[in-house]
């Protein structure tokens, strides 16, 4: 037969009650030292009774319990600084987030007020200062805006100038370079003015040939055969 269920309450019995702490706490000690031999683990162990007795076990060493407790105490307090670390951080973004919110809302209420929305809030003394800044803010746009014209204007005027002098230069060179055209004599009428003697000796060279016979129009040696247009041989024939 096996053991049947124990509700686990307080056995209001004294004496089994310490049958079963002592059965207990030798059970409990075997196991806590089959973990740290299978386990490799750091173990301890302490157990007061109701009468105020200890019972402790520390795995391996006799010092073993005051390491594992120096080590328990140590991590302990990094946790709570960790969880304390947390909880700060928490709270510090919560706030920066409220903050952050607020000044959102305060700023779009502000940029309704200046496009003239939701006005019917706000009371006299609010009105004309909201009136004062928008005054001061157009006073600053206005000097903004002449200044950039000022400044648009200053460079046009260089790029005026600056244009003229180009123009100024090619002036001069187109000047230079006609007086020197005027000052060489055009070539067609040195031309001409040679024609005259070319046709004269080419109508004196026709007529010997005409006067000494159609068979001896032949052109004599050392001198050019030239074509007489049609309208000089009718003139030469008459």
């Amino acid at each position: 037969m096996g053991r049947g269920r124990v509700t686990l309450k307080r056995i209001e019995n004294k004496i089994n009650r310490q049958v079963t702490f002592s059965k207990r706490r030798s059970g409990l000690l075997k196991k806590a030292h089959e973990i740290s031999v299978l386990c490799d683990a750091d173990v301890g162990l302490i157990i007061f009774s109701t009468k105020g007795k200890l019972c402790e076990f520390a795995s391996d060493a006799s010092n073993r319990m005051e390491s594992i407790l120096e080590r328990y105490e140590r991590h302990s307090y990094e946790e709570r600084n960790n969880t304390t670390t947390d909880q700060e951080s928490i709270g510090k973004w919560t706030l920066e987030h409220a903050k952050l919110k607020s000044r959102i809302e305060l700023l779009q209420k502000t940029q309704s007020h200046v496009m003239g929305e939701d006005l019917d809030s706000l009371s006299l003394k609010e009105l004309q200062n909201l009136e004062h800044q928008m005054d001061t803010s157009i006073k600053h746009i206005r000097l903004r805006k002449n200044q950039l014209m000022t400044e648009t204007i200053s460079m046009l005027q260089k790029k005026e100038k600056a244009l003229q002098n180009q123009n100024n230069t090619l002036s001069k060179k187109i000047i230079e370079v006609e007086k020197e055209q005027s000052q060489q004599p055009p070539v067609e009428q040195q031309n001409n003015d040679n024609m005259p003697s070319l046709h004269f000796s080419t109508f004196i060279t026709t007529c010997e040939g005409r006067i000494d016979g159609p068979e001896k129009a032949i052109p004599r040696k050392g001198q050019p055969s030239i074509v007489l247009p049609p309208w000089m041989l009718q003139h030469i024939n008459q």
